[in-house]
């Protein structure tokens, strides 16, 4: 992980392999990757069509042959970073939109890298640079970078994304990005980010923004063993996991690439939130995360825990939740209930009940009553006099049989 500043921002870089993986190689190393989410039958449902999931990240090449004709070029917040004329690398950035989005290439589209939602379509918004570009210390160190998350988000929603996919972290959340998302969820836009990997050898692991703030998908790293990868941050901020280690990716220039982090799996989590958006758009940003989340495959014998939430992704048991909460509204319906859109005050008025109270019964009844209480009172007070003067009574018989007793 690069890490800047205090308030840097810290791409969570893949680990790569020593070149590119072969097409036709790349589907049967995804298998297990696609059984674990449970996609055959997820996809019987859904497979993401009408859906735009925003990959705010270093770029996307919108040429790879497992994405060409689903991305969608927004704008560029780096610019003037790099020297003029210089090409982005786009690595980091291709790589999450092809498991989110990747339709795959050849016959039957059988080759290549298949994503969670292959009939989605990717917005690239860029907000990082790769560390081999040339502006990259620029970009890491000039203050007028540092609001490119919050305007990337706002830029994302204001384009129409239904998903903000956010494989990206840093130490600390500005007040820009918190509003931000505020403005992203008021509009029914789900965001999913990277619980980040600074976990090794930590019990607790810093907790990482965005995904740390309230209403932010937060997701860690498993292994193929369903365990929690060893990078993977333990922190209360996780939600739940996937999975995050040897995932194959496209690159730019139609390569294939292999790496673990919890980027890769932030992009699958995505991709499974742009299944249930596509079956259900309209469905608020928090039953979708309950849908994720209370449908997520934990360990058996476990509950929830800081290292992988809820438990790891699936996206036919995500579907079937989403199906139950979709019959839920945001806001309460039905006789008796008022209108949030209405202003109270102008709210129709019941009928006015008026009660006639007999005051001379009242009276009467409240007299018989002080009464009775201070009869009560009285007869108190003659018990305790009597009980007194009976003591006194006893006390002189005793001492004159004493006395008597001496003679």
């Amino acid at each position: 992980m690069l890490r800047r500043a205090l308030l840097a921002l810290l791409l969570l870089l893949p680990c790569f392999l020593a070149g590119p993986a072969a097409a036709d190689d790349v589907r049967g190393s995804q298998q297990a990757v696609l059984r674990t989410l449970g996609l055959a039958q997820a996809w019987q449902v859904t497979k993401g069509r009408g859906v735009l999931v925003a990959v705010l990240d270093s770029g996307v090449d919108p040429n790879h042959r497992d994405l060409v004709g689903s991305v969608r070029i927004g704008r560029d917040f780096t610019e003037g970073a790099n020297p003029g004329g210089t090409l982005p690398v786009r690595l980091h950035g291709t790589y999450m939109a092809s498991l989110i989005a990747g339709h795959g290439h050849g016959p039957g589209r059988g080759d290549g890298v298949i994503g969670v939602a292959p009939e989605a379509r990717v917005l690239s918004v860029r907000v990082i640079l790769e560390d081999e570009e040339p502006g990259f210390r620029t970009f890491n160190a000039e203050a007028r970078y540092e609001g490119v998350v919050a305007k990337g988000i706002r830029h994302a929603v204001d384009s129409g994304a239904d998903v903000i996919n956010l494989s990206i972290s840093k130490d600390l959340a500005t007040e820009a990005e918190r509003a931000a998302i505020r403005y992203a969820i008021s509009k029914g836009v789900v965001l999913v980010a990277a619980a980040g990997n600074d976990g090794a050898g930590r019990r607790t692991a810093p907790y990482s923004y965005p995904a740390s703030i309230p209403g932010v998908i937060s997701v860690a790293a498993v292994t193929s063993t369903m365990t929690r990868a060893s990078f993977s941050n333990r922190n209360s901020s996780v939600m739940l996991s996937a999975p995050g280690v040897d995932i194959l990716g496209a690159g730019p220039d139609n390569e294939y690439w292999v790496g673990r982090g919890t980027s890769q799996a932030t992009a699958l989590v995505s991709g499974v939130a742009a299944l249930i958006k596509a079956k259900y758009p309209k469905m608020s940003p928090a039953l979708v995360a309950q849908a994720l989340a209370s449908s997520a495959v934990a360990p058996r014998g476990t509950r929830y825990n800081t290292g992988t939430g809820f438990g790891v992704v699936n996206a036919t048991r995500a579907l079937k939740m989403a199906a139950v909460l979709s019959r839920h509204r945001v806001t309460a319906s039905g006789p008796g209930v008022q209108h949030p859109d209405r202003p109270i005050a102008t709210a129709a008025p019941g009928p006015v009940v008026i009660v006639n109270r007999n005051q001379q019964a009242i009276t009467v009844f409240a007299g018989v009553g002080l009464a009775g209480l201070l009869g009560a009172a009285g007869g108190l007070m003659v018990v305790v006099f009597l009980v007194r003067r009976a003591r006194r009574n006893a006390g002189v018989v005793a001492v004159r049989r004493e006395t008597y007793a001496t003679r």
